[in-house]
């Protein structure tokens, strides 16, 4: 019986790339974002085909997909142009860790190893009760300013606040990172994470590299905690921004690790 499950599937955004790798799925795999960094053998192995708001349909195309795998709403155009191309597309719009993990779960049941991404996404769940169970040993709580973008300056999204609570921290704004959109968590004023007073801000500028000089010369936050200790961290945005397994294991690791050194420094 041949194998009645996608055979040709493009990858539109990383996490799908690096689940499938992670299930041993790859060679299903004909096309990657380029954005895509982990894993790095499919940077070497796959070609490349679409950025994250723009794709070569063309390109696309001639690789004969099965099945385009994306992300969100920003991606409707590259998906509403596959489709009217005659490709099948699964867009995902998973936000929160439980989302997270259920998406590990659909794609492996959609290429047929249920039982696979099953385990994977166990381990997935061990290792954050592993780590949510070392956070509560901690003798401290601080507060954490995560910005994943400076101008204009844009808070984290669900999944990250969820994980930084995990990890033993607690997010300055827990009302912006219900919002989905990017957009919707733009601070309207640049000086109200200054007023929260973050014991810890870590940046994760997707694209570029985090500058903590930048940050300290804001107005107004010469005395935040932050500032005044040292706290201002970066977080590579490969590892905590995508909504795939990176952001379960290593992004949470470093998120963790941050958190830990800080209450250990303070206890």
């Amino acid at each position: 019986m041949t194998d009645p499950f996608p055979q040709r599937i493009v990858c539109l955004t990383e996490e799908p790339t690096e689940t499938l790798y992670a299930l041993g799925e790859q060679a299903r795999i004909v096309g990657i974002s380029g954005f895509t960094v982990r894993p790095p053998e499919a940077r070497r192995e796959k070609p490349k085909v679409s950025a994250f708001t723009s794709a070569k349909l063309d390109r696309i195309l001639a690789l004969e997909p099965d099945l385009a795998i994306g992300f969100s709403d920003i991606q409707a155009d590259i998906a509403q142009a596959l489709i009217k191309a005659g490709v099948e597309v699964w867009i995902s719009n998973h936000r929160s860790v439980e989302g997270i993990l259920g998406y590990i779960r659909r794609l492996g049941g959609m290429v047929g190893v249920p039982d696979k991404a099953n385990a994977y996404a166990a381990r997935a769940e061990a290792h954050i009760a592993s780590v949510r169970e070392a956070a509560a040993a901690l003798p401290r709580r601080p507060k954490v300013y995560f910005e994943e973008w400076d101008e204009p300056a844009i808070s984290g999204i669900r999944w990250v606040a969820e994980l930084i609570r995990i990890a033993g921290g607690d997010d300055i704004f827990p009302e912006l990172a219900a919002q989905s959109l990017a957009k919707d968590r733009i601070l309207a004023d640049d000086t109200e994470a200054a007023r929260r007073a973050p014991d810890i801000v870590i940046g994760s500028w997707c694209g570029k590299r985090f500058r903590p000089e930048k940050v300290a010369r804001r107005p107004g936050w010469a005395e935040v905690p932050a500032v005044r200790d040292g706290e201002l961290h970066e977080v590579k945005s490969p590892i905590i921004l995508q909504p795939g397994p990176a952001c379960l294991f290593d992004g949470l690791d470093a998120l963790h690790a941050i958190i830990r050194r800080w209450a250990e420094r303070h206890a």
